[in-house]
């Protein structure tokens, strides 16, 4: 299996088993600063409520619900399994990791030892208007994150 195939199949797991997807159905940890994004591609028509829930200036829970593309889905699911447990500084780290190789049009590369599975969007940055699928929950977190801190 190619890395391109490894890629694509991360991004089809992912977009069929929605990790944190359910925010309705998921409370806020009690105790924790929260902060609540919802973002719109009005081009594509892909949506994002995301929560963000911080304690101790750690990430105690990143939830979501969306609509959307298997790109935007899967990458909510990416970024929801990998935000856990990560420090609000970590998370903003890996946040503009994600945005500098999506926005190089290919000439970033993307590490996987800081993006992790957000790695397999690396190919999305060659298609101009898959971008911003790929990016929806990440600005959606990002604006959670300010939020909440």
């Amino acid at each position: 299996m190619s890395l391109d195939q490894l890629y694509q199949q991360i991004i089809l797991d992912h977009s069929k088993a929605r990790h944190g997807s359910g925010l309705a159905e998921t409370p806020a940890p009690e105790g924790a600063s929260t902060g609540q994004s919802h973002q719109l591609n009005p081009v594509c028509g892909d949506e994002v409520t995301l929560r963000v829930a911080v304690n101790h200036g750690t990430v105690a829970q990143l939830a979501w619900d969306g609509a959307g593309c298997s790109i935007s889905m899967a990458s909510a699911s990416v970024l929801s399994e990998m935000a856990e447990g990560m420090s609000v500084e970590e998370l903003r780290s890996v946040i503009e990791s994600f945005r500098e190789v999506l926005r190089s049009r290919g000439k970033v590369h993307a590490d996987p030892e800081v993006l992790g599975d957000a790695a397999a969007f690396e190919g999305v940055a060659r298609y101009a208007a898959r971008v911003k699928c790929a990016m929806i929950s990440w600005v959606a977190a990002e604006d959670a994150l300010n939020q909440a801190a």
